[in-house]
C-alpha cells in the first residue's frame, strides 16, 4: 500500500484508559464513514484517522489535515466536512472553520 498524499484526523476524545469522552466524540456520530465515503466519490488520496483527544475541546469538533496543518473547529455538519474537503481539492483552506 502506498503512502498518502494527506491525513485527516478527527478527534474521537479517546482519553488514557480508552473511555471516549467531550465534544468531538459526542458530536461526530457517523462523520468518519461520511468522509471516508466522500474521499472515495471525490478520488483523494488521503487516509482518515480517529485520534484520542487534540486538546482544543472548546473549539471542538476538530479535524486536522496533514501535512498542511491544517485545523478547523466546529466541524459538526457534512456541509462543513463538504467545506473542508473543497478546500483540499482547491489548495486553500475552509477559513471560517480554520484554527489559527
Amino acid at each position: 500500500m502506498a503512502i498518502p498524499e494527506k491525513q485527516i484526523f478527527v478527534c474521537q476524545s479517546f482519553r488514557a484508559k480508552g473511555e471516549s469522552k467531550g465534544i468531538c466524540h459526542k458530536q461526530t456520530d457517523g462523520f468518519l464513514q461520511y468522509i471516508e465515503e466522500e474521499i472515495l466519490d471525490r478520488g483523494l488520496d488521503i487516509q482518515v484517522v480517529a485520534t484520542g483527544c487534540l486538546k482544543q475541546c472548546e473549539a471542538g469538533p476538530v479535524m486536522v489535515v496533514q501535512p498542511d496543518n491544517w485545523w478547523f473547529k466546529e466541524v459538526n455538519s457534512k456541509t462543513v466536512i463538504d467545506a473542508v474537503l473543497d478546500g483540499i481539492e482547491d489548495g486553500k483552506p475552509l477559513k471560517e472553520n480554520l484554527i489559527s
